[in-house]
């Protein structure tokens, strides 16, 4: 039987690397950005669900909401790194509402060198978690 966190774990699986791939790419120009920005959006939307049900299959019980289901990992010791991911929430709104691209250009490193990071590393996270 295929728990529910692990089904979704490879929808995220598919999503980080597709991330990575853009993350990856240098000097990007309007559409590749664009791309960035979606691939990004849709990366952290996954996140915080697979950890949603991750915990949940654990015994937790909580308002499945992402800012809460990051606290709830980290108070749990399941990762480190809550903090990274709801700032990442917040630029992933920000940039919901960015139509001239100044924003991405501000919000750019703090995505590059915290949020995918953070990303990467729960994503190492569930890749060990899986082959238990």
């Amino acid at each position: 039987m295929h728990v529910r966190w692990k089904q979704r774990f490879q929808n995220y699986e598919k999503a980080f690397l597709r991330l990575k791939e853009a993350i990856d790419m240098e000097g990007l120009n309007e559409l590749e950005r664009n791309g960035l920005i979606q691939r990004f959006k849709f990366t952290l939307d996954l996140s915080w669900k697979v950890l949603k049900d991750f915990l949940e299959e654990k015994g937790f019980v909580f308002k499945p909401s992402p800012k809460d289901t990051l606290r709830m990992a980290q108070q749990g010791e399941y990762i480190s790194y809550a903090q990274e991911l709801i700032d990442g929430l917040e630029i992933r709104n920000t940039l919901s509402h960015d139509y001239s691209g100044e924003k991405f250009e501000r919000l750019e490193g703090v995505l590059r060198e915290e949020t995918f990071v953070a990303l990467e590393k729960l994503y190492h996270f569930f890749v060990s978690e899986n082959q238990q």
